[in-house]
């Protein structure tokens, strides 16, 4: 018997006497995670290296094979530059545009992506795949990564300002699955995520504003700071795109991505893998999921998590919480930013109180709802009622109006 055999650090043979049980075997391990954040501008000008080189676990050199699933809105407008880049480098890409947006973002669109791997033959190791998109196709390409081969190495190059801080910067994949926001997935970390900002001057304002909500949920949880800059200067990055046309726009766009992402790698660091489902960066998703699912294609994700947003400050306020006035604060900081406060599939009471189930389910058995503390913190409650939940979205509907009136003077005031 091995029952004497000294086993590495992880392992333990356990001997159980007792006659109804045989041999049995304790496995512990600790899988080290480690991924590159690198912000680089003009990624795909001639003489602009960072793709070769700034990532150490991830270099390319001439001669090289990848594999690049683009977006296929991306690959008609950028689709030329990136194939003169490869060309001048000597790497021989295979570009495979794909449609990539929340109607697609489903299981065939992941096949579709194994099926490009497989018929491209990669080496499970050497070659990682090259996503070249916004955040669904980054998310698509991360999940049939990280099953083929129970774990192909991917890279992400994301051309949305949602992708550069939100979906970009964590290890998560998936897809949707039925009416399910991202009921399919993986965590599974890129070896190196490369933030390009050049690539939102062709977006329109209202995937700037898409992204600007995320931004905007790390502020109301975590920073007071980085709200009052998305408050002064918040509606002058977006319609400037965050490309720094002056030196006072470079400054506050350099300092609004930067805290955010930040904040944001600062909080998932220490809880990669969720097996801590109390965590804050899930403000704004409590609701959004199902409000987003059933409003398809009306809203955008981003617009669907500043409505939760809206929709939880107005909860806070009645609970004492957040200030009347630091409300109106938010709710005229999301207006000013473009987003929206409200969508009439709110008006279906029933839809938020399953909404809320399926969070519980999704924690664990318990809400774990984040709600602000003021503007720039945030606490955790467990015990919302279908009754508060109505009372909140009837206060969200009146300043959703109030906010409607108050625009539709301002345009009449400017004509």
């Amino acid at each position: 018997m091995r029952s004497g055999t000294s086993f590495t650090q992880g392992l333990r043979h356990n001997v159980d006497n007792s006659p109804a049980s045989g041999p049995a075997w304790t496995v512990e391990a600790v899988r080290q995670v480690r991924y590159h954040v690198v912000s680089s501008d003009h990624l795909f000008a001639l003489d602009n290296t960072a793709l070769l080189d700034a990532c150490p676990d991830a270099l390319l050199r001439s001669g090289d094979r990848r594999l690049v699933v683009v977006d296929e809105n991306v690959d008609t407008l950028h689709g030329s530059r990136i194939r003169d880049y490869f060309a001048y480098h000597g790497i021989r890409a295979t570009m495979v545009p794909l449609r990539a947006d929340e109607p697609v973002k489903e299981w065939d669109s992941v096949l579709r992506v194994v099926d490009a791997m497989n018929e491209f033959g990669i080496d499970r190791r050497r070659e990682p795949v090259l996503a070249v998109g916004g955040g669904v196709l980054t998310d698509i390409v991360g999940f049939a990564a990280s099953l083929y081969r129970r774990g192909t190495p991917y890279i992400r190059i994301p051309t949305t300002l949602i992708g550069l801080v939100d979906a970009g910067v964590g290890v998560k994949t998936g897809v949707n699955y039925g009416r399910g926001k991202n009921r399919l997935g993986t965590y599974a970390p890129a070896t190196a995520t490369f933030l390009d900002r050049t690539f939102l001057r062709t977006l329109e304002p209202r995937h700037i504003s898409n992204g600007l909500a995320e931004i905007m949920k790390m502020a109301l949880i975590r920073s007071e700071e980085l709200f009052g800059l998305l408050e002064s200067w918040g509606a002058a990055v977006r319609a400037d795109r965050l490309q720094g046309s002056t030196g006072e726009l470079a400054a506050a766009a350099d300092a609004i991505i930067a805290e955010a992402i930040h904040l944001m790698l600062e909080e998932l660091q220490p809880n990669l893998w969720e097996s801590h489902l109390e965590r804050c960066v899930d403000y704004g998703h409590t609701f959004s999921p199902t409000v987003e699912m059933h409003a398809l294609p009306e809203l955008l994700h981003g617009e669907a998590v500043m409505i939760d947003m809206a929709l939880t400050t107005a909860l806070a306020t009645l609970r004492g919480d957040v200030g009347a006035a630091e409300a109106d604060r938010i709710y005229r900081a999301a207006a000013s930013l473009g987003l929206p406060l409200w969508n009439d599939v709110l008006d279906d009471p029933a839809l938020l109180e399953a909404a809320l189930l399926d969070t519980v389910r999704h924690r664990d058995g318990h809400q774990r709802l984040p709600l602000p503390v003021g503007i720039g913190r945030h606490r955790f409650v467990d015990d919302v009622t279908p009754a508060e939940l109505r009372a909140a979205t009837d206060l969200l509907r009146r300043k959703a109006q109030e906010a409607g009136r108050t625009a539709a003077v301002s345009v009449r005031v400017s004509a």
